[in-house]
Parts: C-alpha cells; structure tokens; sequence
C-alpha cells in the first residue's frame, strides 16, 4: 500500500509539471531535450515557483534517473543532506529552484563532466535564469558547478550586474566529494548552512527564528 501511495503521489507530481508556477522552466527543459534527441532532460519539481524563487540551487554532475522525472540532488542521502540544510535556515521550497550544470542526462555516466560539458552548460543556465527574474543568488554544489558559475560570472551578462547576483561554492552533496568524518562532514553541512543563509539574507528572505 505504501509503495502504490508513493507512486500515486509522484503520478501527481508528474501530471503538475506544466503547473503555471514552474511551466516557463519545464518547457525550457522540453527545449533543451530536443536539441539532443535520445537525451532526458530532468523537470522541476512543481514545489518550487519562478516567480517567488530568489537562490538557485546548481549541482555537478549528471545524477542517475531516479524515476521520479524531476532534477534531484542526487542519491537518498544527499537529497536528506539538502532538505536538512535548508530546513534548518528555514528556506521554503517556493524561494529555491534547482538546477543541474549539465542540463542532459547522460545514460550510464559516471563521475564528473569534461570540460566541454560544463562549457555548453552555459547558455542553458542562461535561458534559465532569464525565466526566474527575481533569482540573485546560485549556491554551486560541488566541483562542476562551481567552474560553471565562474564561467556565468565571466560572460558579463547585464542580469549579473541589475541583480547583484552572487555565487556560492559549497560540497558536493553526494558520493566521494562528501566522504569524509563525520566531524568533517558536518563542517561541509555547516558551510551549505551559512552559504543559504547569506543568499536568504541578500535576498530579503528571513532565517528560521529570526
């Protein structure tokens, strides 16, 4: 019963994808698969909203398909990782949209883009941030979307500048890049902590308890 209620809700969320909130974003990524056919381009989640969301969440590397059909963090840890993250600084989902570096999943890929990977990911981030106007903070998760957000930031685009947008360079949510002790572990969730709640701050958006 548990597993036909899981599904039935990811049913629901699947049928939501062109919800108004998030329809501008998802035909982007409808766009984007058809400059790639046989590729999947992940959806976002109809939680979030393109009008509301002020931080983007950018993650590295392809994750494998889930199932659900929506961008995910990565693994089950990971996606714990982030939801943790950003329920103790008090982020609600309509505030903070994701993305990936790479917009293309890729089948069977593992580990980290190529350099030509995080290149074209440029002009998808691009038309992406165009579709969510008041978004001026990205929170790069992780190797690839760091180098990303460096190569946002050298294209000198006006929205750079009319938005004051700024970056983040915070871990990996997942996999190698988040092995470690747990003292060391708990750093890397401390650092994503004070990374949000900076972008919250810059961003008008008030912490948990504040």
């Amino acid at each position: 019963m548990q597993s036909l209620a899981v599904e039935t809700q990811q049913e629901q969320l699947w049928n939501r994808r062109y919800d108004e909130n998030v329809a501008d974003v998802n035909q982007l990524c409808d766009s984007l698969k058809e400059l790639k056919p046989g590729s999947e381009v992940p959806y976002i989640d109809p939680m979030h909203d393109t009008d509301q969301c002020r931080i983007i969440s950018l993650f590295s590397s392809p994750t494998p398909d889930t199932g659900s059909g929506f961008i995910s963090a990565g693994d089950h840890d990971a996606v714990t990782r982030l939801l943790g993250v950003q329920w103790q600084v008090g982020l609600r989902p309509e505030y903070v949209m994701p993305w990936n570096a790479y917009p293309w999943l890729v089948p069977g890929a593992e580990g980290k883009l190529t350099p030509a990977q995080i290149a074209e990911g440029v002009k998808p981030l691009l038309r992406f941030l165009a579709l969510v106007p008041r978004a001026s903070a990205l929170v790069a998760h992780g190797t690839e979307a760091q180098k990303l957000a460096n190569l946002f930031l050298k294209t000198e685009n006006r929205m750079i500048y009319r938005r004051g947008f700024k970056t983040y360079k915070v871990r990996a949510l997942s996999g190698r890049p988040f092995a470690g002790s747990p003292e060391k572990q708990q750093q890397w969730l401390d650092d994503m902590q004070a990374a949000y709640g900076d972008a919250m701050a810059r961003t008008g958006l008030p912490r948990r308890g504040q």
